[in-house]
């Protein structure tokens, strides 16, 4: 179990992903908050997940850091993801 950190400054937001994630870039993201936080483990862990397998795998091949700086929110479409802080555009 990892220990709880303070929640995410983008909690209870909606973000745009960056237009280059694979997948889902572009679209708008309902940030819950960070993916430690709300399973009290790391996305390395999360065995079996449909949204942490399918982070893994854009993690490969996207080059990602491997860290626990991940956030869980949901699209439009109502599905659950997982983004790394890293692939959400910060306005300027």
């Amino acid at each position: 179990m990892i220990a709880q950190r303070q929640p995410s400054e983008h909690a209870g937001k909606t973000v745009t992903i960056r237009a280059d994630v694979a997948h889902l870039g572009g679209q708008e993201y309902r940030v819950e908050d960070w993916w430690t936080n709300i399973t009290g483990g790391s996305w390395m862990d999360a065995t079996g997940n449909p949204a942490a397998l399918q982070y893994a795998a854009r993690w490969a091949c996207a080059d990602l850091p491997t860290d626990n700086d991940v956030l869980y929110g949901k699209t439009s479409d109502g599905l659950g993801h997982l983004v790394h802080v890293s692939e959400i555009e910060v306005p300027s």
